[in-house]
């Protein structure tokens, strides 16, 4: 009795083997192969390389521009055709003078007998100051007092040590009790 058992085992087991078998992978393979047939790959094609030209170099007859004599011989020219414009060093500063124009606010303008004063706030104190005065830390000589503005020319040096003038403007401060 036991061997019709082993028997209908072993055919089971050779019917489920048998189903296992290479049909549906053979089928997968087939439709891989159709597809790969009829896709076209549409790489364009790379351009040439560019040809390399070197530069020939043609100044080596020339002067360094880094020649310290070169830079002096400059310097000496620079300095002979500036106009000589500085400020007036031994001129007596004024009070004003030795305030920041950043720390130093317009607050208003008086006229009297016909001149225009403006009114700079320092700190708590009030000054009056009109045209042809000096401000600032910058020999700031007062060009005009208008009733919004006060313009400025500072006269400051540049990087290469050469007095230029710099034109600044104080403009008036509008007060929280004006708003």
């Amino acid at each position: 009795m036991n061997a019709p058992r082993n028997a209908a085992a072993a055919a089971a087991l050779l019917l489920a083997l048998a189903g296992c078998g290479d049909s549906d992978v053979q089928e997968v393979r087939l439709w891989m192969a159709e597809v790969k047939a009829q896709a076209r790959v549409a790489v364009p094609p790379l351009s040439e390389p560019k040809t390399f030209i070197p530069f020939a170099y043609g100044a080596k007859e020339a002067v360094d521009p880094f020649s310290p004599n070169k830079l002096l011989a400059e310097l000496a020219r620079a300095a002979k055709s500036s106009s000589g414009f500085k400020p007036d060093l031994e001129r007596r500063k004024e009070l004003l003078e030795s305030y920041p124009l950043d720390t130093i606010k317009m607050v208003g303008t008086l006229q009297k007998a016909g001149v225009v004063y403006a009114l700079l706030q320092i700190d708590r104190s009030v000054y009056q100051v009109r045209s042809g005065q000096h401000v600032g830390q910058n020999f700031g000589l007062i060009t005009g007092v208008t009733e919004e503005a006060i313009s400025i020319k500072e006269i400051v040096q540049d990087a290469g040590g050469d007095w230029v003038e710099r034109m600044a403007k104080l403009e008036l401060q509008d007060s929280k009790e004006t708003k």
